[in-house]
This record gives structure tokens, sequence and C-alpha cells, in this order.
């Protein structure tokens, strides 16, 4: 909903109010395990996303932000809340990126000691020397020229539960053909739904119902209430 620029405009503070509500259901003591996912984050504007980030953690809420590349982060966020959004999350997970983010995001990555090898050659024999020197764990040409299905990232551990490959880069495998063979080890394959337009129709509506509803919950609270009823202005 929030992906067509003509119309973010007028959904935007819908959504913003929308999310914001979510997020204060779930963002409580003692609520089950949650996700929040957040494809497209910028946009959507979402205040003090960095102590939700901060804060959720404790509350058994995890929370992924999606994002095309971190220069848009900062240009719908200010480049003070987007600097500190990157700083604060312990998982990065990133496909091709250039300019500025490979560069942040190489930094991020950190450096290893990396064996170096060199040779020289001439008329009379060849050497070969080896040396071992402090350099990026995933340099920024690496980031940049990434192909799709590859992808780089940086995962959080603790001292308990240590991650040996703390950054790393992988490449997705769709084998069809074991794929295939896996499927038909099962008796039974659940079939695919496909999504159609009746069913995009349907949620869409159902969120429309869902905002009037939340609208109409906070009105009746204001109304009941004499200390907000100065808040209601009638025409």
């Amino acid at each position: 909903m929030g992906n067509n620029p003509q119309k973010i405009s007028v959904y935007g503070a819908v959504l913003s109010l929308y999310v914001t509500r979510l997020i204060k259901l779930v963002n409580k003591k003692g609520k089950l395990k949650s996700s929040l996912i957040f494809d497209e984050f910028p946009t959507i504007y979402l205040n003090n996303m960095d102590s939700l980030i901060a804060t959720a953690r404790s509350n058994k809420v995890s929370t992924t932000l999606g994002v095309q590349d971190f220069s848009q982060l900062r240009k719908d966020y200010g480049k003070e809340q987007a600097d500190v959004i990157m700083n604060i999350t312990g998982n990065i997970i990133s496909g091709q990126a250039t300019g500025d983010t490979a560069k942040q995001l190489s930094e991020r990555f950190g450096k290893i000691m990396q064996d170096r090898t060199s040779f020289s050659i001439n008329r009379m024999d060849t050497s070969v020397s080896k040396s071992k020197q402090l350099d990026s764990a995933i340099p920024p040409s690496k980031i940049s020229s990434l192909s799709s299905g590859e992808f780089v990232g940086l995962v959080a551990d603790n001292p308990e539960q240590k991650i040996d490959l703390k950054a790393f880069h992988c490449e997705i495998l769709n084998d069809h053909q074991a794929l295939k063979e896996e499927q038909d080890n099962y008796q039974a394959i659940p079939e695919i739904r496909k999504i159609d337009q009746s069913m995009v129709l349907r949620n869409y509506m159902q969120v429309k119902q869902d905002v009037l509803d939340i609208v109409e919950f906070e009105m009746e609270k204001i109304v009941e209430d004499p200390a907000s009823q100065h808040l209601i202005v009638k025409k």
C-alpha cells in the first residue's frame, strides 16, 4: 500500500497510525514472541524507530527493516536518525549496493588478517613471498559486484553462543532437481495458492475496515473522557 508514489501522500498518515497502533499492542511485557517486518521501510514514517529497535528485543519482538539503499533512508528520515537506525541494528544482510552504502557496509563488517602471496620472476629464478595483512573482510568492490542471489552480512552473537562466521558472503542456490526429488518423497504436497486480484481486494478492504475500527475506538475513548471532549470539534 505504501509503494504507490501517487497515493503515499494520502495513505502515509493512515499507515503510520495503523503501524503505530500495531507496535503498541505487541511491544509489551508478557506478550507472545512476534516479528515486525517493514519492507520498503522508507515509504512510511514511524517516529522513534530507533527506540523500538532498542526496546523491542527485551519484549521478545524482532524488527526487520527492508530498504533499497541507505541513501533512501537518509533522504526520508534525515541523516541523524538514519545513522542511528543503521548503527543500532545488530544484524545486517545486503545484496548488491554501490557508492557510499557499499563503503559503509564494508567498514561495518570490519577488517581481518588475510594471507598475501607475491611472486617475483626474473631470468634466473622465481621467488614467492607470503605475508599477512590487515584488510577489509568484505571490500566495497565485492559488495558492488554481487550477482543476483549473492549477499553479504554481519550477525550478532553473545559470549555463550559465539558465531565463527560473523561476517559472511553467501549465495542462494536453487537446485530444482533436488527440490523435485525432495517433494516426491512426501505423500501429500500442500497446494500452492495463487494470489489473485480478489484476494488483494479483500485484504485491502480489510485494512480499510481495521483503520475505521481504530478511529471509531479512539473517538469513543475521547467522547467518554470529559477531560478530552474538547478535542472534538463539532460542525
